[in-house]
């Protein structure tokens, strides 16, 4: 008997950061059978320059739950505002909460250095909130028992594939996109409001046109594929077993390591 797939929760920080970034991946991981978890931390509420924090709150939140059925993906309401993303022990809490209630076995989130510090801040939170889904003196907000088994924290590229300082960013893992590109365009359309936001705040002409265009740089870098989607592992240490890479299994050939990354220098 096959062991079931296991249940993969994506945690970004704004509403459209997961079609961006991990959507590709995600639509994937459903065809493999896997049960999906979708969650942005911020409501999105200055993502746009025509309406109100109120207003712009409900038309994100709306769009992210399609975003998130187009997916086949489960949706979880925010926790903050943006640029309110703090790495706090509030927030740890009520992340730790989900990440327990949903128990993933793989969780999709930001690298770990991006270009703002929401993203960096909602990849510190998911990778401790996985690290203490079993620690039974760890109290979560609303209160959750700890919860067992491995998990895999993966790490997505950083916008422009770049750090902070502009310096390129290597993917370890490669994943094969191009035949679920379009699904991924279709999922991201889902953001209305943000076409009209990126073009004014930086200058992102086409707004679905820069989904394919990230996708297919990805896929140049590969040397492979295409369009593709670049991932990097956390260390396994306290989540799972040390040769642990389930999205190589579970996608096999649409999935491949790329060899430089062992000779790359941070």
């Amino acid at each position: 008997m096959k062991p079931k797939p296991p249940i993969v929760f994506a945690i970004a920080a704004h509403p459209d950061d997961i079609e961006f970034m991990m959507g590709g991946t995600l639509l994937l991981l459903g065809q493999a059978g896997c049960e999906l978890h979708y969650m942005t931390l911020s409501s999105g509420s200055l993502g746009s320059s025509i309406f109100p924090a109120t207003k712009t709150r409900k038309l994100r939140r709306a769009e992210s739950r399609e975003g998130a059925r187009l997916l086949g993906a489960g949706w979880r309401p925010p926790l903050a505002d943006d640029l309110e993303i703090f790495y706090d022990l509030k927030t740890l809490r009520r992340l730790a909460a989900v990440i327990r209630e949903v128990n993933p076995g793989i969780v999709l989130t930001h690298s770990p250095v991006d270009y703002m510090e929401d993203h960096t801040n909602t990849c510190r939170l998911a990778v401790t909130a996985a690290f203490s889904r079993g620690m039974p003196n760890f109290a979560t907000s609303p209160r959750r028992p700890p919860v067992t088994g491995d998990v895999t924290v993966y790490h997505a590229m950083p916008h422009m594939l770049r750090d902070p300082l502009g310096r390129r960013v290597i993917a370890e893992l490669f994943v094969d996109v191009g035949g679920v590109l379009a699904s991924k365009r279709v999922a991201a359309a889902a953001h209305r409001s943000q076409k009209e936001w990126l073009d004014v705040s930086q200058g992102m002409d086409s707004y679905l046109e820069t989904v394919e265009s990230l996708s297919r740089a990805v896929g140049r870098a590969s040397r492979k594929f295409r369009y593709a989607e670049g991932w990097r592992r956390h260390l396994p240490a306290g989540f799972g077993p040390e040769d642990s890479d389930p999205l190589r299994r579970l996608l096999g050939r649409r999935c491949f390591r790329n060899k430089a990354y062992d000779r790359c220098v941070v």
